[in-house]
């Protein structure tokens, strides 16, 4: 494990890398968990706002984000300045993507279902950025011979196919198929070569409405979400909150259609 760690954390200088990563993901955990009490109303945390405007988490994310990323950008050699700076600037993003669907509707839908692509978005984040922390790029690694070099160009070959995959999985509203087949390929290609969700991008760009292909893409959803969309919801709900009740009339519901 020691010799592991220096051949492909130390040598390649990932380790600002894999500080940023944890950073990003303990900022992520630690805000739902403090977002989530102060919305029960339990525990010592309260919303910030200043004379009444409320400051929304992705404001310091941005302040951190920017200071952490020019200090890493700054800082000399692979020390512990750079790591430190990473850190920061894993803060910063944490702490941004937690409000990712908030800046993208430009509407706080923080407890909404349109809320919920901001926690997809960091399962994603967190799952490309494992895999370049562990992965074997030859960059940085003394002494490669000819032959761990091709095995390590075939890492990266399959890593990067596998990912345009998870892209094309996401474009077909298969957003929980995707994140899980970043980690385990397999899935992400299995709904990259199957057929799209009625509403996502893909379908809207290369299903005619009313044509065979998006009949069956909506008959195929219905199926799917009519057996595991509950079990999905709930594992959302676990993870990050369950969202507002959709006002009469109201639907955007989005919840069901991430995991096919």
């Amino acid at each position: 494990m020691a010799d592991w760690w220096q051949r492909n954390v130390m040598e390649p200088g990932k380790l600002p890398l894999l500080m940023c990563l944890l950073a990003f993901v303990l900022t992520f955990m630690t805000t739902r968990t403090i977002t989530r009490l102060i919305r029960a109303g339990k525990g010592p945390f309260r919303d910030v706002s200043p004379g009444g405007l409320h400051v929304h988490h992705v404001v310091p994310g941005i302040l951190l984000a920017t200071v952490g990323g020019f200090g890493a950008v700054a800082a000399q050699g692979q020390g512990w300045g750079k790591a430190a700076a990473a850190m920061l600037f894993g803060i910063g993003i944490g702490l941004v993507l937690d409000e990712f669907a908030l800046v993208l509707h430009l509407s706080d839908v923080y407890w909404s279902d349109q809320g919920r692509l901001s926690v997809e978005i960091v399962l994603l984040t967190t799952a490309v950025v494992g895999l370049l922390v562990l992965g074997a790029v030859p960059f940085g690694v003394d002494d490669v011979d000819p032959d761990e070099a091709g095995r390590r160009w075939t890492t990266v070959a399959v890593v990067l196919t596998n990912f345009l995959f998870v892209v094309i999985a996401c474009a077909k509203g298969k957003f929980g198929m995707g994140v899980v087949g970043a980690v385990f390929p397999l899935l992400a290609w299995v709904a990259a070569v199957r057929l799209a969700r009625p509403d996502s991008v893909w379908a809207r760009r290369f299903y005619r409405e009313g044509s065979r292909r998006r009949r069956r893409a909506a008959a195929r959803a219905a199926r799917h979400d009519a057996r595991w969309g509950g079990l999905w919801r709930t594992a959302q709900n676990a993870l990050a909150g369950a969202p507002d009740p959709a006002p009469r009339g109201e639907t955007g519901d989005r919840s069901d259609q991430t995991g096919q």
